[in-house]
């Protein structure tokens, strides 16, 4: 039964772990449950995981902290779980790499829903490259590094990018001359289906455009396919 998905459950909350490992069993998963990010690394260094359920709220190292580091090095989808309701951690959530974000007390049969999709989107939607494979890219005079994830000019001058931003910069070098849609690109970055009227991912690829010194009016680094999404006009060497 090894080709069930893993779901790796870090909660602190003994009840919470029981419950959620007991449901996704009944559902077709395989459960592994712990109470903080130690014992999660045993888990990660041990076997095979397909998604992290990670609480915000752990003792020691928090959810925040164990996401961002697992980014530097990992593609696993992550959902994570606060008792908090304030739009703040969600959006700190998604920034640092997060998935999805299930505020508490919730439904586990919403989870369910939510870890199908996200599982679902990480089979089929362009992700962040891996730094174990690609340590960073070059382009247009420009060089991101996936580790540290700084983005630094000719000059070797480090320019701080946010954490959305890396990862929309990064997954547009990765496929450089593929067309993302601003549906993939929001789901990507946002975790969810995207909404027709959304245009946060035109604000976030401006942003960048501004970044990079890419003229809005005749961009030549990130193009617009109208219509379409968006797409690297110039050559991006990979290393």
């Amino acid at each position: 039964m090894n080709d069930r998905p893993h779901l790796l459950i870090v909660d602190d909350d003994r009840e919470i772990r029981t419950l959620l490992g007991q449901y996704f069993e009944t559902h077709g998963y395989r459960t592994s449950v712990v109470a903080e990010g130690k014992s999660m690394r045993k888990v990660l260094q041990q076997s095979h995981v397909d998604l992290l359920v990670l609480d915000l709220m752990l003792p020691g190292e928090d959810g925040l902290a164990i996401c961002r580091e697992l980014r530097t090095r990992s593609q696993l989808p992550i959902i994570m779980l606060t008792a908090r309701g304030d739009d703040v951690d969600r959006i700190v959530g998604l920034e640092v790499g997060a998935d999805d974000y299930v505020p508490k007390p919730f439904n586990p049969r919403e989870l369910l829903g939510r870890v199908k999709a996200v599982l679902r989107r990480a089979a089929h939607a362009p992700r962040d490259p891996d730094p174990a494979s690609v340590r960073g890219f070059k382009f247009a005079g420009w060089q991101l590094d996936t580790t540290s994830r700084a983005l630094t000019d000719r000059s070797g001058t480090t320019v701080p990018l946010s954490g959305a931003e890396y990862r929309l910069l990064a997954v547009l070098l990765t496929s450089p001359n593929r067309v993302l849609s601003r549906a993939q690109l929001t789901e990507l970055l946002r975790g969810r289906e995207a909404d027709p009227l959304d245009r946060s991912i035109d604000v976030r690829v401006s942003r960048l455009r501004q970044i990079l010194g890419d003229d809005a009016r005749a961009p030549q680094i990130i193009k617009t396919v109208y219509g379409e999404g968006y797409v690297v006009g110039v050559g991006v060497e990979s290393y």
